[in-house]
């Protein structure tokens, strides 16, 4: 999406209304009188936590999802960290929203939040990951990061194929989403494969080339690395591409466009595809349903996720819903 894209979604939220959530967890149904019960039109806050695609993704699928069913949308970024994530939570619930959709930064940070919103009489719907305990939050859409994970190092497992191997990780922001996907990549990986070097990217493809180059540098015998978003993924290949390590295979996370053709043109080795479209409009549709008591609706839903190759990129999901600000 490009800037003036992004700054006129921002606008239209702001004008029309309020949106934002993330840990793992089972599913249960809510009774109709288990939720507050709105009439008339409905106001979202989202609480984005970064910029990333997969958040410029996420976001723009709550926005139109929330237009599209007569909703007003307020929106707002946390830039990783959960200070400023707490702030926009006390911003959102003095703009009055119905309730909140939140894309945490950090699990821990998460109980202060839903502490504040609860106290305010703000329900809190979750996105990517979700708390243990469910009694205090509206719902979730969650994507089972664990699993993520644990598809690329059973990619690996096949193709090392009993060898022993060395793999580094790039991870992303300590915390939330970021420790779950690496917690599910290591310990899904086969016993012949061993986790070399471990460093956090966080998010960032300039930190990512940054740790790629380090990494390559203490470890050059490595024979995989599994990297915690394409968009750093793509930094890390131009790093070891251009210190002659152009076997090491990619593993990555996302899905996108760009991660598929990567795939297709053997820059990367395999990715998984989690839809932030469809955790987005899950969102929204089942926060809205919730608010409404639009009968049993389930409390916390996954979004689906599925390991893609070069074989299977053409049939992967869509990751991101069109702009239709994009010429």
């Amino acid at each position: 999406m490009s800037r003036s894209a992004r700054s006129h979604r921002a606008l239209v939220a702001s004008v029309l209304g309020s949106c934002g959530c993330l840990v793992l967890s089972g599913c249960g149904l809510l009774a109709a009188d288990a939720a507050p019960t709105v009439d008339g039109p409905v106001t979202l806050g989202f609480v984005n936590g970064g910029s990333t695609r997969f958040h410029e993704c996420l976001e723009a699928a709550v926005v139109d999802t929330a237009l599209n069913n007569s909703a007003r949308i307020h929106t707002a970024e946390s830039r990783q960290d959960a200070a400023t994530e707490l702030a926009n939570i006390q911003d959102m619930i003095a703009r009055h929203v119905d309730a909140l959709i939140v894309q945490t930064v950090d699990v821990d940070a998460l109980q202060k939040d839903i502490a504040k919103a609860k106290k305010a009489g703000v329900p809190i719907f979750l996105t990517s990951v979700v708390t243990d305990d469910t009694t205090d939050i509206l719902g979730a859409v969650v994507v089972d990061l664990k699993q993520v994970g644990a598809l690329d190092a059973g990619w690996i497992e096949k193709d090392a194929a009993g060898q022993k191997v060395n793999v580094g990780v790039v991870a992303g922001a300590p915390g939330a989403a970021s420790d779950l996907l690496v917690g599910g990549f290591k310990g899904a990986l086969p016993a012949n494969a061993t986790v070399v070097a471990n460093k956090p990217g966080m998010f960032s493809p300039a930190k990512a080339r940054t740790v790629a180059a380090g990494m390559l540098e203490a470890h050059p015998d490595l024979d995989y690395v599994f990297v915690a978003s394409e968009e750093m993924a793509f930094a890390v290949r131009e790093a070891f591409d251009a210190a002659g390590a152009k076997a090491v295979k990619i593993v990555t996370v996302n899905g996108t466009d760009e991660g598929l053709a990567a795939l297709k043109d053997g820059r990367f080795a395999a990715t998984v595809a989690n839809s932030a479209a469809d955790t987005g409009e899950l969102a929204v549709t089942n926060a809205l349903a919730l608010l409404r008591a639009e009968g049993d609706v389930d409390k916390v839903v996954t979004t689906r996720v599925r390991l893609v190759t070069k074989g299977t990129a053409d049939t992967a999901p869509l990751y991101c819903n069109p702009d239709p600000d994009a010429d």
